[in-house]
């Protein structure tokens, strides 16, 4: 019997380290389409998500990501795939909260229990004033090819001239 405990409570550690990315902090799920019928477990599903840029108000980033299924998926061990798609706009107007660094990290999940993670990183080309935003997953053991850009040109927003982005770079 205690055995039985044991394992119930290693299950449900798991399930709390599963792909619920709309967590605390976490980016807000906009939808999932199934893509992969599983009889008696959770289906696979691409997932749609939208994160906000920490440090640049009035950006948005929306990203789809897989996420597996069965019996793997439902207990947050499986391996998921490191294509993400990436497309991020801007929503209003456009406010620069501090300085960063290029290549500093817009958001950050999982994608396995323990060595997998993909990266959305935040660049900025200062002769255009455009931000650059850059999906990738890394691996422990073995990087992936696997990535996606999306850039976006500061525009005025409400007769508001947007501030140039090369102002804020470190």
């Amino acid at each position: 019997m205690k055995n039985i405990r044991i394992g119930a409570a290693a299950a449900l550690a798991f399930l709390g380290m599963a792909p619920a990315l709309a967590a605390d902090g976490g980016p807000d799920l906009i939808f999932k389409q199934s893509t992969d019928f599983k009889l008696l477990t959770p289906n696979d599903k691409l997932a749609t998500y939208a994160v906000d840029d920490p440090i640049v108000d009035g950006i948005a980033c929306y990203f789809t990501a897989h996420e597996k299924g069965g019996v793997s998926g439902m207990l947050g061990l499986a391996e998921n795939t490191s294509d993400v798609s990436l497309a991020c706009r801007q929503y209003g107007p456009v406010s620069f909260k501090e300085k960063f660094a290029q290549g500093d990290q817009v958001f950050s999940a999982k994608r396995s229990l323990f060595f997998k993670r993909m990266q959305i990183v935040r660049g900025c080309d200062t002769k255009r004033n455009v931000l650059i935003y850059m999906v990738y997953s890394d691996k422990l053991v073995e990087g992936s090819p696997d990535n996606s850009t999306s850039a976006i040109s500061l525009q005025p927003w409400g007769g508001t001239e947007p501030p140039h982005c090369g102002e804020f770079v470190k």
